[in-house]
């Protein structure tokens, strides 16, 4: 046995009797790293990373791509590191709306949605799809980027609306600047897809933009009104 097994046990043994309240991110990096790393020291690997991306947090929201810029980060460690901060986010999604199968208004909405984009660091869209009564049909990812920019095509949206045969939808996406205010080309893009939903008999009910744990609702705040199909300026 090498001086750095004892030094992983040690710390596994510390983390199964006090938890992870009084590590160092250092710590928990490394941590983390012994189960894709398991005959190496990860103390240099950890210590780079946290150096390159400044904190633990921000290391856990890098892209696979990103992640293998730092020496020492292969394909395994990108994968795993990636995998745990969407499992994070899947655990979250579940365990928040295990229990909510209709959304009856606007704030229920929103805090159903928030949990879709924790830890994302590139803006995402996301579309919810609802019944006559309200009821979930399914939450899927659009894609990645802004909502009027090319690879979110109102075409696809529309196209996901009908194959859930949703009566009605939400869009939503994030701002990773930590700011819910939509922007000029938002309420813009917001008309064009509510008329071209209205077109095949889906009523987009609001268009949502969640920063951290908090979102705007363009209907609520007066800049969207689904019922005239337009866009309030």
């Amino acid at each position: 046995m090498s001086i750095h097994d004892g030094h992983r046990q040690r710390l596994k043994n510390r983390f199964l009797t006090e938890g992870l309240d009084n590590f160092e991110e250092l710590q928990v990096l490394e941590l983390l790293l012994f189960y894709c790393i398991p005959r190496q020291d990860t103390n240099p690997i950890a210590h780079r990373l946290l150096e390159h991306f400044g904190s633990f947090a921000q290391v856990m929201e890098a892209s696979p791509e990103e992640l293998k810029k730092v020496p020492g980060v292969g394909d395994s460690v990108a994968t795993f590191l990636s995998f745990v901060t969407s499992a994070g986010r899947y655990y979250s999604v579940k365990q928040q709306n295990a229990d909510v199968k209709i959304l009856s208004d606007l704030e229920t909405c929103g805090k159903y949605l928030i949990p879709y984009f924790r830890s994302r660091r590139n803006e995402t869209v996301f579309l919810l799809c609802l019944d006559a009564k309200c009821k979930v049909l399914c939450c899927k990812e659009v894609g990645e980027g802004s909502v009027n920019s090319a690879a979110v095509p109102i075409r696809r949206i529309v196209e996901m609306a009908l194959g859930a045969n949703a009566t009605s939808v939400v869009l939503a996406h994030n701002h990773p600047s930590g700011v819910a205010v939509p922007s000029g080309e938002d309420v813009q893009t917001t008309c064009r897809l509510a008329m071209a939903l209205s077109a095949v008999e889906i009523t987009l009910i609001d268009h949502m933009v969640v920063a951290d744990e908090d979102f705007v609702s363009m209907r609520q705040s007066g800049v969207y009104d689904p019922n005239r199909c337009q866009v309030l300026l």
